[in-house]
């Protein structure tokens, strides 16, 4: 059984001609629609696209999928209009709450899905800092939040109106200028080897973050530069510039703007969980499809 979102994802490129543009117009990253084409090719036993500098053509195999996946997905935009007509989803208002890393890169594809299937949905998106995006759940603010959680770290109790699920578990990893001797190695980096080092260390007094900064304090790293609010675009930069070494999430050094050299950590027990959190009661049908889309996006693998 082939992945809808799939299907979706190799239209799309042969429409648009390049993985790039079908990124853009999907409102996914490049490396992200990669993985998504790659999975597609392993169901199918067989290679869908030849890559060239110009952008990505089909291979025989793919042009026969995408002729039957574009029968597929006309139908189920059928089944999926008529359905909304049926569960109240053909207005009204959803409310997400979201944290800036899983704004940009997490939310988009599962949005850009949602509003192709309900586009008479009105969508609101408001940024919380976690765990305020929780709070904001509970007291109904929100329909739905992001919202993650580090470890080591302190586990924090939810209230009883809310539930939440785990979409994503990622490592730290560690970000340096590029061609830092750090980042130079192909295994697993031991923390005790950042004893010494210069340090950009991430907002020591915030309370999610304050187990890692304990980690990174006791291997010896040394705060050269400290920002007070976990703001990793900044973080990334500082590190590109050279200015010391950081730890940031595996999605995070991924998707830097600055250029950094990059280097898992070992043991790797550094890690970011990011969950869903939702009212624990009956939710609404539009709330309801949109957890069913970032569940099925990103389900929950055990690293990165």
């Amino acid at each position: 059984m082939y992945d809808p979102t799939r299907l979706a994802a190799l239209v799309a490129v042969a429409e648009a001609g390049s993985i790039t543009r079908a990124a853009q117009r999907l409102g996914y990253t490049p490396p992200a629609l990669s993985q998504q084409l790659a999975k597609l090719e392993r169901e199918a036993g067989a290679a869908l696209l030849v890559r060239h500098h110009r952008g990505a053509r089909l291979t025989a195999a793919g042009e026969l999928l995408v002729a039957r996946a574009r029968t597929v997905l006309d139908e189920m935009d059928r089944a999926r209009h008529e359905l909304a007509r049926l569960t109240g989803l053909s207005g009204g208002r959803l409310r997400i709450g979201t944290f800036p890393t899983a704004g940009m890169h997490l939310l988009p594809p599962a949005l850009s899905a949602f509003r192709r299937a309900h586009p008479d949905v009105e969508l609101a998106i408001r940024e919380y800092e976690p765990p305020s995006g929780v709070s904001a759940v509970a007291s109904g603010e929100c329909d739905l939040a992001l919202t993650h959680a580090y470890e080591p770290g302190e586990p924090e109790p939810l209230p009883a109106a809310v539930a939440a699920e785990v979409l994503l578990v990622e490592e730290l990893v560690l970000v340096t200028a590029p061609g830092h001797a750090l980042a130079a190695g192909t295994g697993r980096l031991p923390l005790a080897d950042l004893a010494g080092q210069p340090l950009i260390s991430m907002a020591p007094s915030h309370p999610r973050r304050r187990g890692v900064e304990r980690a990174l304090a006791e291997a010896g790293a040394t705060p050269s530069v400290v920002v007070e609010t976990p703001g990793y675009a900044v973080v990334c930069a500082l590190a590109s510039a050279g200015l010391g070494v950081a730890a940031v999430p595996e999605m995070v050094a991924r998707m830097a703007v600055a250029p950094v050299g990059v280097r898992r950590l070992a043991p790797g027990d550094l890690r970011r969980t990011i969950s869903l959190v939702r009212r624990a009661d009956a939710p609404s049908p539009a709330a309801s499809t949109l957890r069913a889309l970032l569940r099925g996006a990103f389900g929950r693998p055990t690293g990165a």
